[in-house]
């Protein structure tokens, strides 16, 4: 299988690659090689690589600069994902794109499913929701994701730069010994991107119907509970102090409730682990063990 992965070098796009060039003939393209604004070199670089598939990791991801960045987020999130559509047409390649919880409101109070109705509250939100419309161009999955973890920040992050994950920032400081602040009222379900990267081959590899689904981890927590499970698997003293969104008067929107149901993913032969175990299994890898 032909696989072209965009946004390459990002915490998703790095694991991607390494899991498919096991198996898979792969061509890897940075943003610096695959701008998603350019329309003609997305349709040149999917013309040159005559992928069967494609999966698109580019993404703006700056939740609160896009409320000011309003152009470049859905040039990127959106109109970026029409033409990958397009040009997969083209080539009759099929399209994997990931979403995010974001998409919903965050005002109810269980785990949303794939047939809830999306309720996006920020430019962000509503950049993915318009990116999941347009990839219905071309056969596809759109895989929703949450509150990323792992991948590249296993390995040493840039000099002066943090890590652009949530879990991972957490990590960093544990293991430094300092406190962190995490939500009490915001309730997630952490997705570790290794067992992301498998569900999406998996998924390839058993061809259910195209559409929306689900790809997180099993159950849902707090930030606070989540933090206090990081700390106790590094095995480090945890200090965590409780913060609530209204605290930190952030610019856009955050959903609160934002678990998501990951049960159709099972039911095409895909289950995801618990929470739990993913965020045990990356802090082994972090700690060495």
């Amino acid at each position: 299988m032909r696989v072209l992965v965009s946004g390459a070098d990002g915490q998703l796009g790095t694991t991607l690659g390494r899991l498919f060039a096991a198996e898979d003939d792969v061509r890897l393209a940075t943003r610096a090689d695959l701008d998603l604004t350019r329309s003609d070199q997305v349709r040149a670089v999917v013309a040159d690589a005559r992928p069967d598939v494609v999966i698109n990791c580019a993404a703006y991801n700056d939740v609160d600069g896009a409320e000011d960045q309003v152009e470049l987020a859905l040039s990127v999130n959106a109109f970026g994902v029409r033409a990958l559509a397009h040009a997969s047409c083209d080539v009759g390649a099929r399209l994997v794109h990931y979403s995010s919880d974001f998409v919903f409101d965050g005002t109810t109070d269980r785990p949303y499913t794939e047939d809830d109705q999306p309720n996006p509250r920020s430019v962000y939100a509503t950049s993915k929701l318009l990116g999941e419309w347009f990839a219905r161009a071309a056969p596809h999955y759109v895989l929703r994701v949450e509150s990323l973890f792992g991948g590249g920040a296993l390995e040493p992050a840039p000099s002066g730069r943090a890590r652009g994950s949530s879990l991972d920032r957490m990590a960093d400081t544990l293991l430094a010994g300092r406190p962190i602040h995490a939500f009490t009222d915001r309730t997630v379900s952490p997705s570790y991107v290794d067992d992301v990267a498998h569900a999406t081959r998996v998924l390839l590899r058993a061809a259910p119907p195209d559409g929306v689904y689900h790809c997180v981890g099993t159950g849902c927590a707090s930030w606070f509970d989540v933090a206090t499970e990081l700390g106790r698997c590094l095995g480090v003293p945890a200090q965590i102090e409780p913060a609530t969104l209204a605290d930190r008067h952030l610019r856009a929107a955050r959903p609160l409730y934002c678990a998501l149901s990951n049960a159709k993913l099972a039911a095409v032969g895909v289950p995801m682990p618990a929470w739990q175990d993913a965020v045990a299994r990356y802090a082994a890898r972090r700690s060495g063990v």
